[in-house]
C-alpha cells in the first residue's frame, strides 16, 4: 500500500538481542507488589524495581520538568508460547510526574532516542513512554524467519508494557502514532481496548483488501492539479529515459558511501522503483508550493538526480537502510497489504517487472505468505466496535486515500483540508481543533 516511511526516521543499524529463559520474567510481572509512585527523586529506583526492566541510561537531554530515561524490556518472543524464550524491547521515557496522564506511542519502527514529545504529551502535559516495535531498531528477536512479527504480536507487547508502568503511573493513558505508528495504536486497542483511555491516530493507512487498490489510484489520478500530476509524469520519464546515466550516478554513489544493491538487486532496479513510487511520495509530503520545483523540460541530470532524492529518498533502496526496513517489508507482505502505482504512461520504459513490490525488499529465503484476514479484522473492530478513537488525516496525502472509518462510541474522523501526511491537531479548523483538543483532555480526565 505505502511505505508510511517518514525519511527523518531512517533506521540505524541494528543489533540482534539474543533469547533467554522466560520464566523469570513474566511470572514476576503477574504477582508482584506495585511499588508507590515515585516522586522525582526516586523515579530512577522505581525503574530499576519494576520486574524485567532494565534501565539503561538516564539521558540529560529532555527540556525542563521532564527526565528523560532509555530501558529495555525483557519480552516474550511469542505471547503464545513461552519456550519460545524472550527478546528486549527498547523503550523511551520522558517523566514528568507520577499523577500526570501517560501518552503511549510508537513510531511502528524504531525508537527515536530526541526527546520530543508527541501532540499529545505536549496538550496533557502528560508522561510519555515510547516503545520500539518489535524486530525493529535493537528490540530484534533471534529469529531470522520474522515468524513472530504479527500485529498481534506487536499489540500484546504494548498490553505488557502498560500493565507494568500503570504501577507507577495509575492515572488516565492515552495512545497515540502517526502513520505506521498509528496503525500500531489502533492494532493494540483491538485486542487489549480497555488499555488505554482513548486513541488519537495521525495519518493511518488501512488496506482492507490487498487485491483492491482503486483507491490509491483514483487518489494520485486526481490530487492536486492537471498540470502538477502532467509534471511529474514528465519529471518520471525524463529520469528514466537517462536511467543509464542517472543509475550510474546513483552507483558512484553507492560506491563512495561504502553501499550496495544487493538486497534490491541493483542501481538499475533501485532506481526505477524510486521513479515508480514519485507520485505517492511527492503528495504525501509535498505541498503546493512544491510544484514550482519539479524539473521541467530541459532539466540537468544532475537537477533531476536530486530532485529524485528529495523527493523519494535515494538511500532507502540502498542495503544499509533496506537491509534495516527488512521488517517493515515483511510485515507489508504478510498482513499489511500493498498499494498499485500508476505505470501506464510509463509503460515503454520500465524493466522490472514487480519491482516496487514488498517480495523486492525481503530476503528470498524469507517467506512472504499474506493473511487476508488480519486488516478485515481490524477493519470491522473499528467500523463497528472501537470507542474513543480520534482520526486525523490529510485530504492530500495519498496513504490515506483507503482510511479508517470510526462507527464505535465517541469516536471521529477529522479532515486537515490540504494537509498532507504530517497532518496534526494544529491544522485543523478552529472548530475542529477545539473539539479535538477537548475530547483528548475528556478522556485524560482534564475536563
Amino acid at each position: 500500500m505505502t511505505t508510511w516511511t517518514r525519511r527523518r526516521l531512517l533506521t540505524s543499524a541494528v543489533t540482534a538481542v539474543p533469547a533467554v529463559g522466560l520464566a523469570a520474567t513474566t511470572a514476576p510481572l503477574a504477582r508482584a507488589a506495585a511499588p508507590a509512585p515515585p516522586g522525582d527523586a526516586d523515579v530512577a529506583d522505581a525503574l530499576r524495581a519494576l520486574p524485567g526492566l532494565r534501565l539503561i541510561e538516564e539521558r540529560y537531554d529532555a527540556e525542563p520538568g521532564y527526565r528523560h530515561f532509555v530501558l529495555g524490556l525483557r519480552q516474550p518472543v511469542d505471547h503464545t508460547n513461552p519456550a519460545a524464550g524472550t527478546f528486549e524491547q527498547r523503550l523511551t521515557l520522558l517523566h514528568s510526574a507520577a499523577d500526570r496522564p501517560t501518552v503511549l506511542f510508537g513510531t511502528g519502527y524504531h525508537a527515536v532516542l530526541t526527546p520530543r514529545r508527541t501532540e499529545s504529551a505536549v496538550l496533557l502535559g502528560a508522561n510519555q513512554l515510547q516503545v520500539e516495535h518489535r524486530y525493529f531498531g535493537t528490540s530484534r528477536p533471534a529469529d531470522p524467519g520474522y515468524t513472530h512479527l504479527t500485529v498481534r504480536q506487536a499489540a500484546d507487547d504494548h498490553h505488557r508494557v502498560v500493565r507494568l508502568f500503570r504501577r507507577l503511573y495509575p492515572g488516565a493513558w492515552i495512545s497515540t502514532g502517526s502513520s505506521k505508528g498509528g496503525m500500531a495504536a489502533v492494532y493494540h486497542r483491538r485486542f487489549h481496548p480497555h488499555d488505554v483511555n482513548g486513541t488519537l491516530v495521525h495519518s493511518a493507512p488501512n488496506n482492507v483488501d490487498d487485491r483492491d487498490d482503486s483507491a490509491y489510484l483514483r487518489f494520485l489520478a486526481t490530487v492536486g492539479t492537471p498540470a502538477a500530476r502532467e509534471a511529474l509524469e514528465g519529471v518520471q520519464r525524463a529520469i528514466l529515459l537517462r536511467r543509464a546515466e542517472l543509475a550510474g550516478r546513483y552507483e558512484a554513489w553507492a560506491a563512495a558511501t561504502g553501499d550496495t544493491f544487493r538486497l534490491v538487486g541493483s542501481a538499475d532496479r533501485a532506481l526505477e522503483i524510486a521513479v515508480l513510487r514519485v507520485p505517492f511520495m511527492f503528495w504525501q509530503r509535498g505541498t503546493p508550493d512544491d510544484v514550482a520545483a519539479i524539473p521541467g523540460p530541459g532539466a540537468t541530470a544532475e537537477a533531476l538526480y536530486t530532485w529524485l532524492d528529495d523527493t523519494t529518498g535515494l538511500a532507502l533502496y540502498a542495503d544499509t537502510s533496506a537491509r534495516n526496513h527488512i521488517p517493515y517489508w515483511y510485515q507489508i507482505g504478510t498482513q499489511l497489504g500493498y498499494g498499485s502505482l500508476p505505470t501506464a504512461h510509463l509503460a515503454d520504459l520500465l524493466r522490472h517487472p514487480g519491482a516496487a513490490e514488498a517480495r523486492s525488499f525481503v530476503p528470498r529465503d524469507v517467506p512472504l505468505r499474506f493473511d487476508r484476514t488480519a486488516m478485515p479484522d481490524i477493519d470491522r473492530w473499528v467500523r463497528r466496535r472501537g470507542s474513543r478513537l480520534l482520526f486525523v488525516n490529510g485530504t492530500q496525502d495519498p496513504a490515506v486515500a483507503e482510511h479508517f472509518r470510526p462507527g464505535g462510541p465517541d469516536s471521529r474522523l477529522l479532515w486537515v483540508r490540504g494537509g498532507n501526511h504530517g497532518a496534526d491537531l494544529a491544522d485543523l479548523s478552529p472548530t475542529d481543533r477545539a473539539w479535538a483538543q477537548d475530547t483528548l483532555a475528556r478522556w485524560a480526565g482534564q475536563d
